[in-house]
């Protein structure tokens, strides 16, 4: 059954769209299965840019059916915005499939987003304020509202009714803003229902048939492993899972259909937010890195924080992923530097660990121990196949591929859809 998971193996923005755009003309379904509008992905297809929040990159690949699953939160608003700037540029965007279980981000889910993170101060969690982690907290506490719901008015009714009767409280006595109308709240999520109605589908049924009929099914995570709610950096991480394990909940498929785990890694790193980042750089290098990469933010705006490979956190992804191949991606940018430090463990404490700590203390005052390898000058970005790359370039491949415990079986020497080196096929 060829059922293949792709995911982020560092903090996120490592380009899995273009990832999942490489693979998408060969893929009959691709399928968000975790996240919301806080995760981006850029995709490159001749001279056209495409920024895509919410709406799968299989979007962009005639023939392929993205669907966004039950484990996606939604935001309508978003969702159809989204839909419209891709109509106008001639994108076909009909085969879209909305798992009816998904959960809705509501208004107010943004509201106390924002209100509560700008509360926490020093303490915040760098949230996109989007109302991401406040609709996965409803939908923990049943009082979520979900996609379904709006084609039965009394149901959405009765629901949003239970949500406001705490949230108001809150609002009111703690925060000292407003109490939010629930027929105002209604009013606006109805007004989604017939523009989402063609989009909306028994997703689990769809995807089991699929994967049964021997269809080509892509499962792609938002944000990345170090973001996990439970693998990821805790506190500082999203609120759902974006590892492996998730694309068989977020979805509804079986761990025994999974054939293939691919995890995106950055041939650096970057993190947006707030967190611990042992490699993180404050010098030149991390605002080279930055410029030369393009380190924005796709959904956030927000200038991502750099820093050199970290091959612990490449092992520990490998490890709670069950990741069977690397995309790496961004080598290019790396051209210039005479060496380039890798991490290769950490000291805590005078000790070296080569193993990610599960103590978030220990992570917090880990420092980075680097292994200097020999850079290269060369342009890499008409490079066809891995001999084509400089000598230094495929030995800094290699020992990357040694220090992080699975094979790279594609690497991205620039932004384009055609500007990648397939090693391995994935299919």
């Amino acid at each position: 059954m060829p059922a293949l998971v792709l995911l982020g193996a560092q903090w996120g923005d490592e380009g899995k769209g273009k990832a999942t755009d490489l693979l998408g003309g060969s893929v009959d379904y691709v399928v968000r299965y975790q996240g919301g509008n806080n995760a981006g992905h850029t995709v490159v297809v001749g001279d056209q840019k495409y920024a895509l929040h919410l709406l799968p990159s299989g979007i962009l690949s005639p023939g392929c059916t993205p669907v966004i699953g039950n484990g996606v939160v939604v935001d309508p608003s978003v969702l159809l915005s989204e839909l419209s700037g891709l109509n106008e540029r001639g994108v076909d965007t009909s085969k879209l499939l909305i798992s009816g279980n998904a959960h809705i981000i509501t208004p107010y889910n943004v509201t106390v987003d924002k209100v509560t993170e700008r509360f926490l101060g020093k303490r915040k969690i760098g949230t996109t304020g989007r109302g991401i982690g406040p609709t996965y907290a409803d939908k923990i506490n049943r009082v979520g509202i979900r996609v379904q719901d709006l084609y039965d008015e009394s149901i959405l009714t009765q629901k949003v009714e239970a949500a406001l009767d705490a949230k108001n409280q809150m609002l009111t006595k703690l925060y000292n803003r407003r109490a939010i109308a629930v027929e105002q709240v209604v009013g606006e999520l109805l007004g989604y229902a017939d523009k989402l109605a063609p989009y909306v589908a028994d997703t689990v049924l769809v995807l089991n048939e699929a994967l049964e009929q021997d269809k080509v099914v892509l499962f792609e995570g938002g944000q990345g492993t170090l973001l996990d709610i439970d693998h990821g950096t805790y506190p500082f991480v999203t609120s759902s899972n974006p590892t492996a394990g998730g694309a068989c909940t977020g979805a509804g498929v079986g761990p025994t259909k999974i054939s293939r785990v691919i995890g995106i890694l950055k041939a650096y790193t970057t993190r947006v937010g707030a967190g611990p980042f042992p490699t993180e750089l404050f010098d030149e290098d991390g605002e080279a890195l930055r410029r030369i990469g393009g380190e924005r933010g796709v959904t956030t705006g927000r200038d991502r924080r750099c820093g050199w490979f970290d091959a612990v956190i490449a092992r520990y992804a490998t490890r709670v992923n069950g990741l069977t191949d690397f995309f790496l991606t961004k080598l290019d940018v790396l051209t210039g530097w005479e060496q380039i430090p890798v991490c290769v463990a950490y000291e805590i404490d005078g000790k070296r660990v080569e193993e990610l700590p599960y103590s978030q203390s220990d992570f917090h005052h880990a420092k980075p121990v680097y292994e200097m390898l020999p850079g290269w000058s060369e342009d890499i970005s008409k490079a066809k196949s891995f001999s084509d790359l400089p000598k230094n370039a495929q030995a800094y491949v290699k020992a990357l591929e040694e220090m992080s415990g699975a094979p790279i079986s594609a690497i991205g020497v620039g932004p384009g859809r055609d500007e990648t080196i397939e090693i391995n096929s994935f299919l």
